[in-house]
């Protein structure tokens, strides 16, 4: 059997959620599997339905982290039949104490801290005593080598993506009428934070107008950013050509992705947060959305330059305009849409659990 020990999993939601999930499906059709997760409220109907078992732990957040460990610890001892304890963050094995193959993801923001920092020994402490460490992307594993991985550890195996099903009418239609039948779209779908630039889309947005009076740039999310940014619209004047949204469920999500010609999350450094992959990208690229992402991080796992998409410098507004002009110039992102259907295949689970099978 399998074990799993995670701090982000459903109903839960978020990037880290959705990526355990996928996994946690995969591995269940393989073996065994038991999941120790944080406890969320609304959790039962959620874990009724699933083909395996969840253990929930709450408490209060300072305390949780030690009660789980105690847990996992006690059925370790009393489980002789496992196998692999795959988590989700170096933290969730911190406390583990057992001989068992470990395997811990890494994501790039929580691994990045200053060498020989406190923090960073006990990053290492946990990482350089696993089995197998994953890493999302290739930037992830090269910084997790500059901050003092084994290398030899390290395996890197992108995130995956269930297919997509066929979206309702209902919900095409409600993201048409969000759109107001404007022309080119532009979408984002992420957490309204630094790191993920939108301010310089809308920078962008600005100068495009003046080429497309129509365009519409909608970015989906929620996040301390937001009235920043919706102020921001509005000192450009161009708050007619930006949709906020927050609060949809996913099908209109989807709907919206899929109606929308490019998609931009040129992200940057912040502070120490850093974009580990961007499934953004590929969840895009299943519609026939090409996206454009920023050189630093691990987009370019998620995109092909040139081919499924553009890499740009996130930082110079001047290359996140140039890349936007490439794709609509001559209704560009058509030909980039279709490259990144086909590649968006690669990343689809059941792909993406063969390579976990190759490494255990």
């Amino acid at each position: 059997m399998n074990l799993m020990i995670t701090r982000s999993f459903p109903p839960s939601i978020g990037g880290m959620q959705n990526l355990m999930w996928g996994l946690a499906n995969e591995l269940a059709k393989i073996d065994i599997l038991k999941v120790f997760a944080d406890f969320e409220l609304n959790h039962n109907d959620f874990d009724e339905k699933v083909s395996f078992t969840i253990e929930r732990v709450g408490g209060f957040k300072i305390f949780r982290k030690y009660r789980k460990a105690y847990l996992v610890n006690e059925y370790i001892k009393s489980n002789k039949n496992i196998k692999n304890i795959f988590s989700d963050h170096w933290k969730s094995l911190e406390l583990i104490k057992t001989s068992k193959k470990k395997i811990c993801l890494i994501h790039s923001k929580e691994i990045n801290h200053d060498i020989d920092s406190k923090i960073n020994k006990r990053v290492l402490s946990v990482l350089n005593n696993v089995h197998l460490v994953i890493a999302n992307s290739e930037f992830t594993k090269n910084l997790a080598i500059e901050k003092g991985v084994k290398p030899e550890l390290i395996n890197v195996i992108n995130p995956g993506v269930n297919p997509v099903k066929d979206l309702d009418k209902n919900y095409l239609d409600k993201a048409e009428d969000l759109m107001l039948n404007k022309s080119p779209r532009i979408i984002t779908v992420s957490r309204f934070d630094k790191r993920k630039n939108h301010e310089k889309v809308i920078m962008a947005i600005r100068n495009l107008k003046q080429i497309y009076p129509n365009i519409i740039y909608v970015c989906i999310g929620y996040g301390e950013e937001e009235e920043k940014l919706k102020k921001l619209s509005k000192e450009l004047m161009v708050q007619d050509q930006v949709l906020f949204l927050n609060n949809i469920n996913q099908d209109l999500k989807n709907a919206l992705v899929s109606k929308s010609n490019i998609f931009v999350m040129p992200s940057v450094i912040n502070k120490k947060s850093v974009e580990g992959f961007g499934i953004a990208f590929v969840e895009a690229a299943q519609y026939g959305v090409p996206s454009i992402g920023g050189k630093d991080g691990g987009a370019s796992d998620a995109i092909i330059h040139e081919k499924t998409g553009l890499i740009c410098n996130g930082n110079s507004l001047d290359e996140i305009y140039s890349s936007i002009s490439k794709l609509l110039e001559n209704k560009s992102y058509i030909e980039f849409g279709k490259y990144a259907k086909e590649n968006s295949i690669k990343f689809l689970w059941s792909n993406i659990i063969e390579k976990y099978k190759r490494i255990l």
